[in-house]
């Protein structure tokens, strides 16, 4: 048994025992058994932080939950860093990555609740289609470049891309959909129904746009703003991505060739 290890309680009581029967002693049992006889305590290292200390680095974590410990620790100058952490942890306190969400008032906190209620009884079998419109894809690091793309997938696949040279607004937005959206729609869906779902970009969402959805006979998805993770083909640019990590296009061209490749590999089935 090591100097600085504890006993247990269990050593402890077989301890005292045998010293109680006359037994031998060994070197840690004697030291038990004089600290016993003498009222002492074990003795340790003297903490470097007082509780004043401690509570003030608890006041700091708990007003600063997004900073890491290294500036927690430039804040709460009472020890290194080392003991920064470890007092943190004592504390119960871990390092943890924070999620990252919409930032949503009430309103349309609300909004969201009374949109989940009014589908929750949606079936697979309801058929969807949407669309998006990000700025596509980190690209060469020697040669950067980026592309706006459009794109639409429903159950049964994928759209054709269309690549935008200039902001959208809702006059370009809507000559989106009248080459690329209704000519995907009829590729997908033939002359069976389907619903639409835009994200709610001001394009997407102008009155002008509005109107060309109803002179189209276009039945269009009403739901709330700022609710990404209801959008599927936010999971669809993800996968985009992740083919094209080890992609290294030297040009706008070649990021749009790749991209292409890409989207013609998805398959109805990861849709």
């Amino acid at each position: 048994m090591g100097k600085t290890d504890d006993l247990s309680v269990v050593q402890k009581t077989t301890i005292e025992t045998l010293h109680k029967e006359g037994k031998t002693q060994k070197s840690s049992v004697s030291k038990h058994i004089n600290r016993e006889a003498k009222g002492r305590k074990r003795c340790g290292r003297k903490k470097c932080t007082s509780n004043r200390d401690n509570r003030t680095l608890e006041r700091i974590v708990k007003q600063n939950p997004f900073k890491n410990v290294g500036e927690i620790h430039k804040e709460w100058t009472a020890a290194s860093r080392t003991t920064t952490h470890r007092r943190m942890q004592d504390m119960g306190f871990s390092c943890r990555i924070p999620c990252v969400k919409p930032l949503l008032n009430n309103r349309q906190r609300q909004k969201h609740l009374a949109w989940a209620k009014d589908k929750k009884d949606w079936t697979a079998a309801e058929k969807r289609g949407e669309t998006q419109n990000p700025r596509c894809l980190r690209s060469s690091v020697k040669f950067p470049q980026s592309v706006m793309v459009w794109g639409a997938m429903s159950s049964a696949g994928v759209g054709p891309l269309c690549f935008l040279k200039s902001k959208v607004n809702a006059a370009v937005y809507q000559d989106v959909l009248e080459h690329f959206m209704l000519p995907a729609a009829d590729q997908l869906y033939g002359d069976a129904d389907f619903i639409f779902q835009p994200d709610l970009a001001p394009a997407h969402s102008a009155k002008a746009t509005s109107t060309w959805f109803k002179d189209h006979g276009v039945p269009v998805l009403n739901w709330p703003a700022n609710l990404p993770d209801l959008n599927p083909i936010e999971n669809l640019w993800g996968i985009v991505k992740r083919k094209m990590r080890y992609a290294r296009p030297n040009n706008a061209e070649e990021l749009k060739a790749t991209i292409r490749a890409t989207w013609a590999l998805i398959t109805p089935e990861q849709c």
